[in-house]
């Protein structure tokens, strides 16, 4: 991980010019550093643009650790789809499993969203809505506009401030949640658009998804059923990507999830992340192990292409606990300099 460090570190002191510290200048300003300075630099050298290493531009790994070799092919062709609802701040992470999802996957959506700043604006079209009890069209530009069968707006957290619901008389959230009528128009599928108020107060579309039918979401809530209790096909995963607190305000700030069917799973086994990522219980799963096992679980999978999925997962634990072992070692030799 360190083969790159270079023989001198670059420091910049108020508006002298570069020099190095294993080679002094020939005027050289009066500088103190310590050891602890002298470890952060070197970090920093190291994370510079110009000391990048390259990088795979599937895996977005560096190449000497690129999971993409590491994936059987052809990919497997699982035949429940899983959708990813990944938090953005954990699209670019190092560690982030689900990647190991959309390589090793072939029907696998992702779709990435932020939290929300003040305001959010959700429309929800049922595929299997009755005209009559939508109210009229509206025209926007020219272009005939269907109106969404349920809309609503949410502040921070998820607090829904106002709901417009075309389906039935119900006018509060919480009392939706528990419609019959509406939970089985919502498992008949829908297509949900989130738009976000910008600091200019105007509404940005941040996405647009198809939630098919058959869907269940992947979420341990109050509200969740295990796998024996699932009493429809299950056509469609939709998995939450991020850390525990970060799934659980992405849940919250997307409250169309709470009208799909949960699923919670019951396993004792303990997460790889573990060894090189911080979890906030011992039971908490990776993305990439949370798909494998609800696959299996579900049933009518290839297993042992899901056993590679796992395998590639922990060779990259593997990789990441190394380079760890050897920047403690390097930190250690720095400090006994």
């Amino acid at each position: 991980m360190f083969a790159n460090f270079g023989s001198g570190i670059r420091l910049r002191t108020g508006s002298n010019p570069f020099f190095s510290i294993f080679k002094s200048p020939q005027n050289p300003p009066p500088v103190i550093i310590n050891l602890s300075q002298n470890l952060t630099l070197a970090m920093a050298t190291l994370s510079a643009p110009d000391n990048r290493r390259p990088t795979c531009p599937s895996c977005s790994r560096p190449t000497s650790f690129c999971l993409c070799t590491r994936l059987k092919t052809p990919v497997l062709e699982n035949s429940i789809a899983v959708t990813v609802v990944q938090h953005s701040l954990e699209k670019k992470h190092p560690l982030n499993s689900a990647k190991i999802a959309t390589l090793g996957l072939k029907n696998v959506d992702v779709i990435c969203v932020s939290d929300v700043l003040s305001e959010a604006h959700f429309d929800l079209h049922l595929f299997e809505s009755n005209p009559e009890m939508r109210s009229h069209d509206s025209v926007e530009n020219g272009k005939k506009i269907e109106p969404a069968d349920i809309s609503f707006t949410i502040e921070k957290k998820g607090v829904v401030t106002s709901l417009v619901n075309n389906w039935n008389q119900i006018q509060d959230f919480d009392q939706l949640l528990v419609d019959q009528s509406a939970i089985d128009g919502v498992r008949n599928g829908l297509t949900v658009k989130k738009m976000q108020r910008g600091s200019d107060h105007k509404y940005v579309e941040e996405f647009v998804i198809d939630v098919p039918p058959g869907s269940l979401l992947l979420f341990p809530s109050e509200s969740s059923i295990g796998i024996e209790d699932v009493n429809f096909k299950v056509k469609n995963l939709i998995v939450l990507d991020g850390t525990w607190s970060k799934a659980t305000k992405m849940y919250k700030e997307n409250p169309w999830l709470k009208l799909l069917p949960h699923l919670k799973l019951d396993i004792d086994k303990l997460s790889l992340y573990g060894e090189v990522r911080r979890q906030p219980k011992a039971e908490c799963l990776s993305s990439i192990e949370s798909i494998v096992y609800a696959l299996k679980a579900i049933g009518g999978e290839d297993l042992e292409g899901l056993d590679c999925l796992l395998d590639v997962f922990e060779s990259m634990v593997v990789d990441q606990r190394r380079c760890k072992d050897e920047r403690l070692k390097f930190e250690s030799n720095i400090k006994s300099m």
